[in-house]
This record gives C-alpha cells, sequence and structure tokens, in this order.
C-alpha cells in the first residue's frame, strides 16, 4: 500500500535511507539495528488523505494530536487581535503523530508573523509564549473582524523548523494543508469569541477531520 509522504520529507528519508545502507554494507547488525529509525522517519512525513466535515460554523483541528487542558489566553500581540483573553484550544503533536497542519476555517489570511524564540518542551504552558512560533490570523469567511481566528505553529523542544505556506491576502479553505512542524511539536488555536468548545482535554484530534468548536 502506498504511504502518501510531504514533500519536506523527502531529503531526511533519503539520508536515513543511504545511512542505512552504509550500516548494512559495514555489519548486518547495525544495519538492522538502525531500520526501525528509518521507518519512523518515512511514518513522520507521512501526509494521509483526510475528509473534512461539511457544515457551516465549525471550526476545524488544524493539527493531529493530544488536546491540553483548554484556557483563556490573549493571542500573539503581533497579530493585532487586541488584548482580550481569548479560548485557547493547544494540540500538542509528539514525534508518532502526522505533522501536516492544515486550515481549521474558510476565509482569508489578513496578518503573518514569525518570532524566534527558545524550546521549551511543547507540552508545557510556557512554550505558547516563549518558544519560537509562526502566527497566522485568518478573517471568518461571512462573520465580522471581531470573528477572526488565529492558528500559531509552535516549535518544541525537538522540533527546530516550522514550515507554513500560507501569504497575506491568501482564500483559505478547511482542511487545506498549511504547513509542517518537524519534529514533535504544538499548535494553539485562539477561537473568536461566540464559538461553543466541542472537545475536551486529552482528547486525541485528527488534523482536517475532527470538530473543535461551532460558531454559536
Amino acid at each position: 500500500m502506498r504511504i502518501p509522504i510531504h514533500r519536506e520529507g523527502w531529503p531526511f528519508i533519503s539520508i536515513f535511507f543511504v545511512v542505512n545502507l552504509v550500516l548494512f554494507a559495514i555489519s548486518n547488525w547495525l544495519g538492522w539495528v538502525f531500520v526501525p529509525l528509518t521507518l519512523w522517519c518515512i511514518a513522520f512525513f507521512r501526509d494521509p488523505e483526510r475528509v473534512t466535515p461539511e457544515g457551516p460554523g465549525l471550526i476545524i483541528s488544524p493539527a493531529d494530536g493530544k488536546l491540553l487542558p483548554i484556557v483563556r489566553a490573549v493571542p500573539p500581540v503581533e497579530l493585532g487581535l487586541g488584548p482580550e483573553p481569548r479560548m485557547r484550544l493547544s494540540i500538542f503533536m509528539d514525534v508518532f503523530n502526522v505533522h501536516v497542519n492544515r486550515i481549521a476555517v474558510d476565509g482569508t489570511v489578513v496578518a503573518l508573523s514569525y518570532r524566534k524564540g527558545r524550546f521549551f518542551n511543547a507540552s508545557f504552558d510556557k512554550a505558547s509564549e516563549h518558544n519560537e512560533r509562526m502566527s497566522a490570523r485568518i478573517h471568518v469567511e461571512g462573520t465580522e473582524d471581531a470573528a477572526d481566528l488565529a492558528v500559531v505553529q509552535i516549535a518544541g523542544l525537538v522540533a527546530r523548523r516550522i514550515k507554513c505556506y500560507l501569504v497575506e491576502g491568501q482564500r483559505v479553505r478547511r482542511g487545506e494543508r498549511f504547513g509542517i512542524i518537524r519534529f514533535g511539536s504544538r499548535l494553539d488555536v485562539y477561537l473568536p469569541p461566540g464559538t461553543q468548545v466541542l472537545v475536551a482535554p486529552k482528547q486525541f484530534v485528527i488534523a482536517g477531520e475532527t470538530v473543535l468548536a461551532r460558531f454559536q
């Protein structure tokens, strides 16, 4: 069965494959010891197709992983969403999850901002404030400006590269791919006011498929 691979993964998979061949040339034992790492690298960059739910007002998970405690927090100041705290849903992606990120809502990208930072464990709450991040503000189609949504890709303890393919002014559709983070990371979603959360902490969510919340 063919495994869809994200384009960011091929250089790494090639490196792991070559190293594996060299180790087999040195010793069969060394080669077989390294095989699980090569298979893990292939699995890390898998990019399966997803069936995105249809319906008005749905906010879909942009990442695979475990939902961390739900809190109220101020969105990244660089997005210009104001000082009022919003409901924040944080998804922790470990090194075994799919790491391809997907768009949560239909809308338009109105602001993007990259900020350098530290590399705390992505499951820690302080990672949202202090870690390296890429933030996107999306104006939700058919709503007022107050309903803009923020999605933040956050590097983790092992993650050292955030890839985001969005550009300002781009029209986006729910479920579309927009980026990837290597290796192990976190993604925060700051919900617009007046949304109903439909998930619970510790729940496993799936990018492009799990409904996180709904506009009232």
